[in-house]
């Protein structure tokens, strides 16, 4: 058996910023990842000016010679149109995007944990949570480890565990099916398009005649490759019917012959994974568990985006988890504790009930067809939407689209 302050489970996004900051601020973290780095995840790889600003926050160096691919905004097909949108430039967030692998994203936020001070474990699968009987608590985790069991107890334990979570559902915990879901699967192409400076994102995802809710992305990831994928969400009713590997073939097929996103130039197997929406499992905190990123389903339902929401909550729970762990009885760190699912809500809740109206009438073909006639012929409608789907405003002051975007957040009930 070993002991900490903290345990965590999974070292992607979440937990790594997490244990950073549990590190940071003195306290001793055993960080627990399944497999060993580097590894791979499904992902578009792409990080919007959000995540940038968690990665300064955290003082990662995010240079070009380093292998990160700095981009300038977003160049959007649809309704027969191309439009590019630079990054908003606002003083809440960079103008700029990154590209980045998740093979060394993920690795990177690691190894500069282990540098604050957490105690990183590889190739640890936790494989129950540690119950005491008396309080019904969370005391930690039991896990394989070199081929034996091995226990490690805390206090405290969060819930890094990506989609499947198998932490939170062993505590009891389901997801909410007034949640939206998504799924996204993605393929790497050798490609003269990999050092392309903008995000690109197709509006329009076709399966046969029928146009479904969803969209396909070009991201040039710098290494002579470009990650080509396609996200769906389950607003519609094929959602369970569609064959999203083929789709992504005969997608990727229907691109000019020039840019290779033909099967003799991948370079890998399709990969998916399904997309935890709008804070779709609660409770958030429970006896002792904290659910982090897309353990909690805070991935963004307008966009997909994961990262940086997974980053934002890992700062404000490791915060509220060394303020608790300071205050001198245990009903005063509880008080501390169950504040964490309201911050939450207050930070994302109204955003979330907007994004999951928008999932509704993004599943309305028709409703499709006519945004993207006659939405992007209109660039300010479009800088306007670009800032509401990548959820890029300043909080206080900035224009006419902030002010109207954060005035329908605060309206939206954060349910």
């Amino acid at each position: 058996m070993e002991t900490a302050d903290v345990v965590i489970v999974g070292a992607g996004p979440s937990g790594s910023t997490a244990a950073y900051y549990l590190a940071q601020a003195g306290l001793s973290v055993i960080l627990l990842e399944k497999t060993s780095f580097p590894r791979e995840k499904v992902c578009g790889d792409g990080l919007t000016p959000r995540a940038v600003r968690s990665l300064v926050r955290m003082g990662i160096e995010t240079d070009a010679a380093d292998g990160w691919i700095h981009n300038r905004g977003l160049r959007i097909y649809g309704g027969g149109m191309r439009l590019q949108l630079p990054w908003p430039e606002l003083a809440e967030y960079p103008d700029y995007g990154l590209v980045r692998t998740r093979l060394d994203f993920d690795e990177t936020l690691a190894r500069h944990a282990a540098k604050a001070g957490a105690r990183l474990l590889e190739k640890t699968t936790v494989t129950a949570p540690i119950v005491d009987e008396r309080t019904a608590r969370i005391t930690g985790v039991a896990a394989k480890r070199d081929g034996g069991r091995v226990e490690y107890r805390a206090p405290l334990v969060l819930a890094c565990d990506g989609n499947s979570t198998r932490l939170s559902i062993a505590m009891g915990l389901r997801r909410r099916e007034d949640r939206p879901m998504g799924v996204a699967y993605r393929r790497y192409y050798e490609s003269p398009r990999t050092d392309d400076d903008w995000l690109e994102s197709w509006l329009e995802l076709w399966d046969g005649e029928k146009l479904l809710p969803g969209y396909g992305w070009v991201f040039g990831v710098g290494d002579g490759t470009s990650n080509v994928g396609v996200g769906i969400l389950n607003a519609s009713a094929s959602f369970k019917n569609v064959d999203y590997r083929d789709l992504l073939r005969r997608w990727a097929d229907a691109m000019p012959e020039e840019w290779q996103f033909r099967e003799r130039y991948a370079t890998g197997p399709i990969r998916g994974a399904a997309l935890p929406m709008g804070l779709n499992r609660t409770p958030l905190y429970t006896r002792g568990l904290l659910l982090v990123g897309d353990a909690g389903g805070l991935v963004n339902p307008f966009n997909g985006e994961g990262i940086a929401y997974a980053m934002e909550s890992a700062e404000i729970a490791a915060d509220l988890v060394v303020q608790a762990l300071a205050r001198p009885t245990a009903g005063a760190r509880e008080r501390v504790l169950e504040t964490y699912p309201g911050l939450l809500r207050q930070k994302y809740g109204g955003y979330y009930t907007l994004g999951r109206v928008f999932v509704q009438m993004i599943s309305n073909p028709t409703f499709m067809k006519v945004a993207t006639r006659h939405g992007l012929p209109h660039p300010t409608l479009m800088r306007f939407t670009l800032k509401l789907l990548a959820n890029l405003t300043d909080p206080r002051g900035g224009d006419a689209a902030d002010r109207v975007i954060n005035a329908m957040t605060k309206l939206a009930p954060a349910a």
